[in-house]
């Protein structure tokens, strides 16, 4: 009996050994992935709760930025985030509508990517809390990268470069959805753009305003304050303004798409005019060329509807701007470009 137990806890002493020589069993590395600081403005909001959960790290966003220009997250290999999303536009495009794989047209305007850790929605719709969850829209959609994450996992497990920064980023090589999404997530919470001529007037950093640019101010505190407030230049609201409606479209029901709601039918998020001057044309689905185009229209009239803005209801269904108000009002919007976020 004795000769019996030896030879089990020799056994047991073998198989231990055996398994801690074993390469397919990895120990964590810490490689110090320390969160990178972030300059909050403080004149911003507070940023939001899933923010918190997924703070950038050193190799999170290096990953997440590398995801983010890859090709291979597409089916065929020919679109990245990065080929909609342009630096050079705000992250947007100039398209009127997303063109994703094969050149197939997208539902709606591509939103720029800027200041996204102080937002409460993703999308147009708002159908995303979760800015994390909100990376896997473009790729399973049929008009845009029409893959799955089980394809871009197959084409990215065995890439050295990706192996060795998951590794940094997570302390193992695990390629897993989570951390794919988490990683392009930080990468895109790191886009805070904060530097425009408006931002150095209020901040007394040297700048002022041309006089033409604070009648638009004055303008624009009287007439577009109410909904693009806040120093996001959006209350975040979802509102339906009676734009054109895209005729091409007629599964868009805009927020009541996501809540089932009639009231919120053509209802969407009211977008930020930060560097509205890069991302024309304007709209849910590009609807406006220029932006005297969208002020002609609120001053021409609006389409009516029952759930239309009380501001417009209130008003005839219209925003009465003159031509000096309309010129002054757009002099004004462009000193929200921050040129050094849209840099090379």
């Amino acid at each position: 009996m004795k000769k019996v137990i030896e030879y089990l806890i020799f056994s047991f002493t073998i198989i231990i050994m055996s398994s801690c020589n074993n390469d397919s069993v990895e120990m964590p590395v810490d490689y110090k992935n320390e969160e990178i600081p972030l300059n909050f403005p403080k004149e911003f909001p507070q940023a939001n709760y899933f923010f918190a959960e997924n703070k950038p790290t050193k190799y999170g966003v290096q990953l997440g930025k590398k995801l983010f220009n890859d090709k291979r997250l597409s089916e065929d290999n020919t679109i990245s985030c990065s080929s909609c999303h342009l630096k050079s536009n705000a992250f947007a495009d100039n398209n009127k509508q997303a063109i994703g794989i094969n050149n197939r047209v997208g539902m709606r305007n591509v939103p720029p990517i800027q200041n996204l850790a102080f937002m409460k929605y993703y999308n147009w719709d708002g159908n995303k809390l979760d800015l994390a969850e909100q990376v896997i829209v473009p790729i399973i959609t049929h008009e845009e990268m029409n893959s799955s994450i089980l394809n871009v996992i197959g084409k990215i497990q065995n890439d050295k470069e990706y192996i060795d920064l998951f590794l940094k980023a997570f302390g193992d090589k695990k390629i897993t959805a989570e951390r794919i999404f988490n990683s392009v997530a930080q990468y895109e919470y790191t886009l805070i753009s904060a530097n425009s001529k408006y931002d150095k007037v209020i901040r007394n950093q040297g700048e002022k305003f041309t006089e033409n640019e604070k009648k638009g101010y004055a303008t624009f505190q009287k007439k577009c304050a109410i909904c693009h407030s806040t120093a996001l230049f959006t209350d975040q609201t979802f509102r339906n303004v009676g734009f054109p409606y895209n005729p091409d479209l007629v599964e868009e029901h805009g927020r009541a798409r996501v809540t089932g709601e009639n009231a919120d039918y053509m209802k969407f998020r009211v977008p930020s005019l930060r560097n509205i001057e890069y991302t024309a044309p304007y709209g849910s689905f590009g609807q406006f060329p220029t932006l005297k185009d969208v002020l002609d229209y609120f001053d021409k009239g609006v389409l009516d509807a029952e759930n239309l803005d009380p501001i417009l209801k209130e008003n005839n269904n219209r925003i009465p701007l003159t031509e000096e108000e309309k010129n002054n009002l757009i002099s004004f919007m462009k000193t929200l470009s921050d040129e050094e976020f849209v840099k090379p």
